[in-house]
């Protein structure tokens, strides 16, 4: 029942191989117009790592990192199979995030209710309520004023300017040329 419930919540959220270049697995290579893909919703950006570091250089001026690292590390936490992994982890998550004397604290409410004692049986649900109240801060808050930050502009405007390049690239007037004879004949 319990991992129904997990494997349930898990297929809700956005995938959580999310790593960019300061946790890891980040590719080079763009998705073709990932700024329009951002825009559309939250949880879209959350799915792109090149939009998830984008998104930490914004939260960075606006110095609320610490909420999308939270996200992030309670995504990967939730993956934690191992007990003495996951032990490990949640106290991660506590003392940089939840502690009183967090490096990085959020801020979220019931944040005091969750005491140290709760990391000696931590399950991979332990932070979603946490987790769900810095998702919705972000969706509601950051989220909106990203999409208006001249870090976004300008990178939606960059990929603009290279898909009107590619579309006027003498391939691309040749495949459009051989298509038109091809569905005109």
């Amino acid at each position: 029942m319990f991992n129904r419930a997990v494997s349930r919540l898990s297929r809700k959220r956005p995938p959580s191989d999310i790593h960019d270049s300061d946790g890891g697995s980040s590719s080079n290579h763009q998705n073709p117009k990932s700024a329009a893909k951002w825009a559309v919703s939250l949880e879209n950006l959350l799915e792109d790592p090149e939009g998830v570091k984008r998104f930490r250089e914004f939260l960075k001026k606006e110095f609320s990192e610490e909420n999308v690292l939270f996200w992030l590390a309670c995504e990967d936490f939730k993956k934690t199979q191992d007990k003495k992994k996951m032990q490990e982890k949640a106290k991660e998550i506590y003392m940089t995030y939840l502690s009183s004397k967090a490096s990085s604290q959020v801020n979220v409410e019931g944040q005091s209710r969750l005491s140290e004692k709760i990391l000696e049986e931590p399950h991979p649900l332990m932070f979603q309520k946490l987790q769900d109240q810095i998702f919705n801060l972000m969706k509601y808050d950051s989220y909106s004023r990203f999409l208006k930050s001249d870090l976004f502009l300008k990178h939606k405007r960059t990929e603009e300017e290279e898909e009107e390049e590619e579309e006027d690239s003498p391939d691309a007037q040749t495949a459009a040329k051989r298509a038109s004879r091809i569905y005109n004949t």
